[in-house]
């Protein structure tokens, strides 16, 4: 069984926390939208005309390490998470990965992806800093299922850090390429309202976790 620990380097925590810090914005990248305290950045790729997103925000009432729990519960996610068709980890063929079946709105087909993660909390000179990595697997072995379109180029990275009271400081950098026909108004609408919705969602998520 490959470790996860190879699957991403040093550098890519590094970059993913520092970003809290100073984001990095150079490049061709746009102010796309605010809204709730989020910034939402993107950038195309001209190889996919496809957007590349960098959110900045904060989640209030929620503390760091109990944003990276609820993040990594896989179960609990299907509870909340309204587009969640299937989620689960489990081993192909000597690799462990995630499955996740996402729901489309009507006409659209499903999507699907399988994809390994990795969480790492450090110690920053003193500060804890919260990173998850996580990145599509197409050497995984699982095969596709009729009527679902298999996402192949999925990346996404997190930094949470305290914001010195109850509340998170939030990195997010997206990117997924969807495959198949979908129309940019759609494309635009889940990234203009997905975003926040999914802070909110997990926001709420936060606060039952407990129970």
């Amino acid at each position: 069984v490959r470790k996860m620990s190879l699957l991403f380097g040093e550098e890519e925590f590094q970059a993913a926390w520092r970003e809290l810090d100073e984001p990095q914005l150079e490049g061709g990248w746009q102010l796309f939208t605010q809204a709730m305290g989020v910034e939402i950045h993107r950038r195309c790729r001209p190889e996919t005309g496809l957007y590349e997103y960098k959110v900045y925000g904060a989640l209030s009432g929620c503390r760091p390490e109990l944003c990276a729990d609820v993040y990594m519960d896989l179960a609990y996610r299907k509870s909340w998470d309204k587009y969640v068709q299937a989620l689960r980890e489990e081993d192909f063929g000597g690799h462990s990965a995630i499955y996740w079946e996402v729901k489309y709105p009507f006409p659209l087909s499903n999507r699907d992806y399988v994809y390994v993660r990795e969480r790492r909390d450090l110690d920053v000179d003193g500060r804890k800093i919260w990173v998850i990595l996580a990145r599509s697997s197409p050497e995984t072995p699982c095969p596709e299922r009729s009527g679902v379109v298999r996402v192949r180029d999925y990346r996404q990275s997190v930094a949470l850090e305290s914001d010195g009271g109850q509340g998170t400081r939030v990195f997010l950098n997206y990117f997924d390429n969807p495959g198949g026909m979908i129309p940019t108004w759609l494309v635009n609408w889940a990234a203009k309202t997905g975003v926040p919705g999914f802070l909110t969602d997990m926001q709420r998520a936060c606060s039952n976790y407990s129970s």
